[in-house]
């Protein structure tokens, strides 16, 4: 079958639409294309911004309550999906730059508050919020904002990765990945070596965990790309947010 064409979509918003709108059934079952729609946007993408406004300086409750208000009166009251061009850029890139221009204009929490209708009004029942990167002292709202999207991505496609596995009663594949590549990487220690592992998982030889860590590695590879193309129109685009999602787990 011939690679899908992704630039001949019509653009971010058919992308963005055709795309997501087919990850959550119940979207098909909702009267309310708006609510479905902010749901989901807060779902995916409201941790980004959280994170932007909490190095802005805003305390947790202004933080949420600043990120829903930008939700509902930029992105979807000013349908920015709808007016983007898939041109400039990934939705990341969209989102950040929308997000900058809301708070130039957007001083005043209680400016925010009066301006969410109460029936669009989507809770965000956050208990435990997402902590700010070890390093946010270091890091400005912009690179928070980058650094929470990257990991927030990466998460959802391990956890597609995981769910996988176990699910095929694979689990084992799943620790060698984790065990000798993900964690060493995400804590920064040496990973064990192959025997190791075949001692820990009573894998038969070195050669046989070898070919079990390169399968979820190439697995991990396609679902990442799978995220990443929700978020990117062009194949170009998603080659280069690619590029940079590796990058950043090289760190």
């Amino acid at each position: 079958m011939a690679p899908r064409d992704w630039t001949n979509m019509g653009g971010l918003r058919e992308s963005f639409f055709t795309t997501h709108w087919s990850l959550v059934d119940k979207v098909k079952q909702q009267g309310d294309r708006d609510m479905a729609l902010i749901g989901l946007l807060l779902e995916r993408y409201w941790k980004p911004v959280y994170c932007y406004l909490r190095r802005k300086g805003y305390d947790n409750e202004q933080a949420k309550d600043l990120t829903q208000g930008f939700f509902h009166e930029v992105v979807l009251n000013r349908h920015l999906v709808e007016r983007a061009d898939s041109a400039k850029g990934s939705f990341r890139s969209l989102l950040l730059h929308a997000l900058h221009q809301y708070m130039i204009d957007e001083r005043r929490r209680e400016n925010t508050l009066k301006r969410i209708p109460k029936k669009k009004l989507i809770s965000m029942d956050i208990d435990d919020p997402p902590e700010l990167p070890d390093k946010s002292g270091e890091l400005d709202p912009e690179e928070s904002f980058n650094y929470a999207w990257k990991v927030d991505l990466l998460e959802r496609a391990l956890a597609e990765v995981k769910e996988n596995y176990v699910a095929q009663d694979l689990a084992t594949h799943w620790r060698v990945f984790q065990d000798r590549l993900l964690q060493p990487v995400l804590n920064d220690y040496p990973s064990p070596s192959l025997q190791e592992i075949c001692l820990r998982y009573g894998i038969a030889d070195e050669a046989r965990a070898s070919h079990m860590l390169d399968t979820v590695k190439r697995r991990f590879h396609q679902v990442l790309r799978k995220h990443v193309r929700l978020t990117v129109c062009t194949s170009q685009g998603v080659g280069e947010e690619m590029e940079e999602f590796l990058k950043f787990l090289q760190k």
